[in-house]
């Protein structure tokens, strides 16, 4: 779980040091809940621009309390999630867990370095590369190809944005998580060129431009809450999703792990909306 801070797919890699295959599969399908540090920018910009100085309270106190709840979402839907799937879909009995300290040897540095670079970073960067390059050419051709005076991706998010609704979110929000698949750390970005109309990615505005603009476009504390609850509970990137399938052999996990973490993250935004309709 600690991993999945760092990233995802990095943890599920990891979870091959868990010997029982059960308990294996359900940490696999409940990484995905940990925020990777890919998501870490999101939620602190619309922290600070909506939370840090709000009517709720003031100072950089607010930001840490914030933050430091969704971190603790995190865990509480991680342990139910697990739960869940431990009582229905993966019954069986628990493990024992028997810590064993072994010899104490030397590490061997060399060693070391090149099995961390080929066996982690070069798997996971390679992953990230093949699916990167065809999504972002996916993104530009969707910002670029307009069909009757509107681009794709204009059309897109218009066609999107009442089922968003439902969910506290609008089309602009939902496409930019649609189309960050390939890394979260561009779902910001997309949804701010999806505001702007622009065709590239560019540069974030300072965050009081960038609130300003969140606001004209109908942002309220309500978005903000449902944005930062699915940035936390929301589908794993393709890399994720590529190792998931790597590590399970199996294509029924995979989308598990996709469904799990979609759905918690729906239902959570379904109930935030709900509350501040009827408050």
């Amino acid at each position: 779980m600690l991993m999945g801070l760092g990233c995802n797919a990095a943890a599920i890699v990891g979870c091959r040091i868990i010997d029982s295959p059960r308990e294996r599969l359900i940490a696999i399908l409940t990484n995905a809940f940990v925020p990777c540090n890919g998501r870490f920018p999101a939620l602190i910009a619309v922290i600070s621009m909506f939370f840090t100085y709000s009517a709720f309270a003031s100072g950089a106190l607010a930001g840490a309390v914030m933050l430091t709840a969704l971190l603790i979402v995190s865990v509480a839907a991680t342990l139910l999630c697990g739960r869940l799937l431990s009582r229905t879909m993966l019954k069986g009995e628990q493990s024992s867990f028997t810590l064993e300290l072994p010899p104490f040897r030397m590490p061997r540095i060399g060693r070391l370095i090149v099995r961390s670079v080929v066996d982690r970073t070069l798997f996971v960067l390679g992953r990230a590369a093949a699916v990167a390059a065809p999504a972002g050419l996916l993104l530009y051709a969707l910002s670029n190809i307009s069909i009757g005076g509107q681009s794709i991706l204009a059309a897109a998010v218009g066609f999107l944005d009442p089922f968003a609704r439902i969910f506290g979110l609008d089309g602009a929000i939902f496409i930019a998580f649609m189309l960050g698949f390939p890394a979260n750390e561009i779902v910001l970005p997309i949804a701010i060129m999806a505001y702007t109309a622009s065709g590239s990615l560019e540069e974030l505005p300072a965050l009081c431009d960038m609130r300003a603009l969140l606001i004209a476009n109908g942002w309220s504390i309500k978005t903000a809450v449902c944005f930062v609850l699915f940035s936390v509970m929301h589908w794993p990137c393709s890399t994720t999703l590529l190792t998931i399938k790597k590590e399970t052999g199996s294509l029924k996990w995979t989308i598990m792990a996709f469904l799990l973490p979609t759905l918690f993250g729906l239902a959570a935004c379904f109930i935030v909306n709900a509350v501040f309709t009827l408050l």
